[in-house]
């Protein structure tokens, strides 16, 4: 009879202390301190708690080196919180789709480490969607026994990855960081004339302003003053709603007779053997087998631009295209010009993955 009723009042107080120390850590999360992070030389701000550090150092990325700022909170127990700055991808070395890529790819080989030793990031895009103007997506991140969400920004001159990890599902905590963060809204480009050149338009300028209303530039040396509208109205091709092209190759209707037409990418065929980069996809819950076929379109400079499942398992769709839109290949030249390539990437799920 002791015996028992031993074993009964150690059960209830294990019950209890288990309790306690998990209504301690929800109160330690609830009634910690934050505050406003705007770092000086950044465009962001957010709410983190005030116990954050922070990391400056050089990353590098295939054959660039990437300057990175990691601002942190990760507490021995509980969630981690960070926001990441990075840059040294140049708005000249691709379009914003390849950087973006380039970026988040970057972001996942070296956070990991930062919250857990060793760890490997496995990263899964949900949705893409655009920030206060800026090209921006979600993805679903797990890091050893954390799992969480990254929202992940591209503006011009860097890329932000706002990170929040726990152990287990807490909606209010989400809602209250990832909401915080916030930028300056997206400029409008605008196109300046250099101080101290003759506009050739000079004459006109009480009646035309220098910009109009959409930011673009009034007419260039070697452009029609009129174009053949009225004094002071905004000419056809600078008004906002008319589509502005600049391909140089393409054909436009001003364009000069023999000017040439963008060429067709050309057919590539199956392209696993052809790439210089060909990531391994992650194998999504369910533990899924198959092959997934890859549509790709690749550009100029060997980036893939486009990619979408054709064949396959609808489960490991969204695996392989994420895996194939971070593919490198290099330069297609055809007689003398760089061309697209269209082609196929094939993806093989096995349960030893």
């Amino acid at each position: 009879m002791n015996y028992r009723r031993s074993y009964w009042l150690f059960a209830v107080l294990f019950v209890t202390l288990a309790v306690a120390t998990a209504v301690g850590q929800t109160k330690t999360i609830a009634t910690t301190e934050w505050e406003t992070l705007s770092p000086e030389n950044e465009e962001f701000s957010v709410l983190m708690p005030k116990d954050v550090a922070t990391e400056v150092s050089k990353v590098p990325y295939h054959q660039f080196e990437l300057s990175l700022r990691l601002y942190l909170s990760a507490p021995a127990s509980g969630p981690v919180l960070g926001v990441a700055s990075v840059s040294g991808i140049k708005a000249n070395l691709g379009t914003d789709f390849v950087r973006f890529n380039s970026y988040a790819d970057a972001f996942k080989t070296f956070f990991p480490s930062r919250v857990r030793k060793d760890a490997v990031g496995k990263m899964i895009l949900v949705s893409g969607r655009s920030f206060h103007g800026y090209t921006s997506r979600s993805y679903k991140l797990t890091v050893g026994d954390l799992t969480g969400s990254v929202n992940a920004v591209l503006t011009r001159k860097r890329f932000y990855a706002i990170v929040l990890l726990n152990a287990k599902k807490d909606d209010a905590l989400e809602e209250k960081f990832l909401s915080s963060f916030t930028l300056p809204d997206k400029p409008v480009e605008q196109v300046a004339t250099a101080e101290g050149s003759q506009d050739p338009n000079a004459a006109n300028a009480n009646n035309t302003p220098q910009t109009s209303r959409d930011g673009r530039r009034p007419p260039a040396e070697g452009e029609a003053a009129n174009n053949g509208t009225n004094q002071g109205e905004t000419p056809k091709e600078d008004r906002v709603d008319q589509p502005v092209n600049n391909d140089p190759n393409a054909q436009t209707p001003n364009a000069p007779s023999g000017q040439k037409a963008p060429r067709a990418p050309i057919s590539g065929g199956m392209l696993n053997g052809k790439a210089i980069y060909l990531p391994i996809p992650e194998v999504p819950a369910g533990q899924a087998t198959g092959v997934v076929m890859v549509q790709v379109l690749i550009d100029e400079q060997g980036s893939v631009i486009d990619a979408k499942a054709v064949a396959g398992p609808a489960a490991l769709h969204a695996a392989a295209v994420n895996a194939a839109r971070l593919a490198r290949f290099m330069p297609t030249v055809l007689a003398g010009e760089p061309v697209k390539v269209s082609g196929t990437l094939a993806y093989n799920f096995a349960r030893s993955n």
